[in-house]
């Protein structure tokens, strides 16, 4: 898609952030605050849809394909593809985790970020359990597959429907929550409601989704004290060279009690 001239290369020589999602949408719902702040920055940012979306109950495949593509112009990602997994049918099946450390190898990105696999929807536990095995194989020369071998730094995960873990970090999105949102409002097929002529009522189409994922972002950014939080796990604590730096509000003396 389009391109962010400014933007750095990897370490890597090539992304430096990868989202990774089992449908189109999937990543701008769960994690485009982190895209679109991570593209403001300087990086360069990917998408990889797993699959099409085409066993969904709205939209068809090629209405998809474009929403997808719009939102990705909204988030100003370098790139976005589909692997073109069956929708509705992911599992730890052989060739689709070489087609994944294939697009990962030729992507090479330095983290992965993708869907914490305990959820309601199987897709997106199968896909984090995808990509975790992928992610291993992409970096063995021995695993066959073309590509030159990749290792990822890190693997983050993000929250689906489920809040399935304790943070292990939460992203101040606030400044990011409008083009998100704007991001998350390209895939129309799927928010329309069912009186708008779009369809059987899904949860995304249903009255409740926006206030649902509105208040689970006020929520983990009341957790560090920002308006709009987004939360990841990851499976061991990410390096930290000065704690302090963590925390930009002056410390506060301790006060003494009165003599």
């Amino acid at each position: 898609m389009t391109s962010t001239p400014a933007a750095p290369r990897s370490r890597t020589g090539g992304l430096d952030l990868l989202a990774v999602g089992p449908h189109p949408d999937d990543v701008e719902i769960c994690a485009g605050g982190l895209i679109i702040l991570s593209v403001r920055r300087g990086y360069r940012v990917g998408v990889l849809d797993l699959t099409a979306g085409e066993a969904g109950t709205r939209g068809t495949t090629a209405t998809r394909a474009q929403e997808a593509a719009a939102a990705a112009e909204v988030m100003g990602v370098a790139a976005r593809e589909c692997l073109g997994l069956p929708d509705g049918g992911l599992a730890m099946d052989r060739g689709f985790i070489r087609s994944l450390v294939e697009a990962i190898r030729r992507m090479r990105p330095r983290v992965i970020v993708t869907n914490f696999p305990d959820d309601d929807h199987p897709d997106h536990v199968w896909a984090g359990r995808l990509v975790k095995e992928a992610a291993h194989h992409a970096g063995k020369p021995r695993f066959a597959a073309a590509g030159e071998p990749h290792e990822t730094a890190r693997i983050m995960y993000y929250e689906g429907r489920r809040p399935a873990f304790v943070p292990s970090l939460i992203v101040d999105v606030t400044e990011a929550m409008e083009r998100k949102r704007a991001a998350v409002r390209c895939h129309a097929s799927q928010l329309l409601t069912a009186a708008e002529g779009a369809g059987r009522e899904t949860f995304l189409s249903s009255p409740r989704f926006e206030e649902w994922w509105l208040g689970r972002h006020s929520y983990h950014g009341a957790l560090i004290g920002a308006r709009y939080g987004e939360a990841y796990w990851i499976d061991r604590p990410p390096p930290v060279a000065d704690p302090l730096a963590l925390f930009p509000a002056p410390l506060r003396p301790v006060l003494k009690p009165a003599p």
